[in-house]
């Protein structure tokens, strides 16, 4: 017998408002500490765009882990980071972990790891340390997926794939997952017991509990390179600030899409850039969370 058919909720402002993120008010501290791992040295942008997401959000401190060719130029271009290096193998890529690693992650109120980088046995290993190490949200997105992935009970996992990256998850045809994106990220999400971001011009948010969440509100010029880093980053810097799993991955894709749309009437549909994405994000925060307050300013 096949499972029921599940009732998609339509993702809204209005919804959003139910589930409001913690008072974003009180210093840095009160705020959340992201650690973003990734980059390589030929992608070092990936981590400066989740990075930067992550603060726009509105976490309070950041991190970054990197391939330690690429770290010191990381820094100089997000001097509000404390950015390290990490071992890396002949291509660049982060080959392992490391004791400032391990130190990091224990402050950690959330992480993401996989943004620029590539499928690998050590990438697989890192993620299994991060796994045991990790205390808070752990996001995990692009060369950090593997179809083995399951989160410990009552802790799940951001995962972040898009239509090709999660054919290959199911071992299904790209086809197919555009076929039937609502069965396969139920389906994924239990398996995980993760919540479960399929990404797309139509988004599909699943529970680990068999809820559903549709966003058809994207723009085109969302389709471009490092946008899926952004929203890997602001996913993880709503973490931060007390947003639980499912609640972080709601605003992020909400406000994500927001911020597109935003670029669309400011630039143009087509040829805005993923680093110009974090940008209008602080505004749609306050927006969705004081839309009276919002619109008094606007008035004045």
């Amino acid at each position: 017998m096949s499972p029921p058919q599940v009732k998609p909720q339509r993702l809204t402002a209005q919804l959003l408002r139910t589930m409001p993120m913690p008072d974003p008010d009180g210093g840095k501290e009160q705020r959340g500490r992201v650690l973003v791992i990734g980059g390589c040295r030929r992608v070092p942008g990936a981590a400066l765009l989740a990075g930067t997401a992550a603060l726009r959000a509105g976490a309070g401190k950041l991190q970054v882990a990197t391939a330690q060719d690429v770290a010191l130029p990381l820094a100089v271009a997000l001097p509000e980071a404390l950015v390290f290096g990490l071992p890396e193998d002949a291509h660049g890529e982060i080959a392992r972990g490391s004791a400032a690693l391990d130190q990091a992650l224990a402050g950690g109120d959330a992480v993401l790891v996989g943004s620029g980088m590539r499928p690998s046995s050590a990438t697989a290993a890192l993620v299994q340390r991060l796994i045991r190490h990790v205390h808070g949200t752990l996001v995990i997105d692009a060369g950090a997926l593997s179809p083995d992935l399951r989160a410990p009970a009552g802790a799940p996992f951001v995962l972040t794939p898009h239509a090709g990256e999660m054919a290959k998850l199911s071992g299904m045809e790209k086809s197919r997952v555009q076929r039937e994106p609502q069965e396969l990220a139920l389906s994924f999400a239990r398996r995980t017991r993760s919540v479960l971001v399929l990404k797309g011009s139509t988004t599909y948010i699943a529970a680990p509990d068999g809820r559903l969440w549709i966003h058809p509100g994207g723009c085109h010029g969302l389709g471009t390179s490092g946008s899926g880093d952004v929203l890997a980053g602001l996913i993880a810097g709503l973490a931060a600030r007390g947003g639980d799993a499912l609640q972080a991955a709601l605003w992020g894709v909400f406000v994500h899409a927001q911020a597109g749309r935003a670029l669309e009437h400011a630039v143009g549909s087509l040829g805005f850039l993923a680093r110009e994405i974090s940008g209008p994000v602080p505004g749609i925060l306050d927006r969705i969370q004081r839309p009276r307050a919002s619109t008094r300013a606007r008035a004045g």
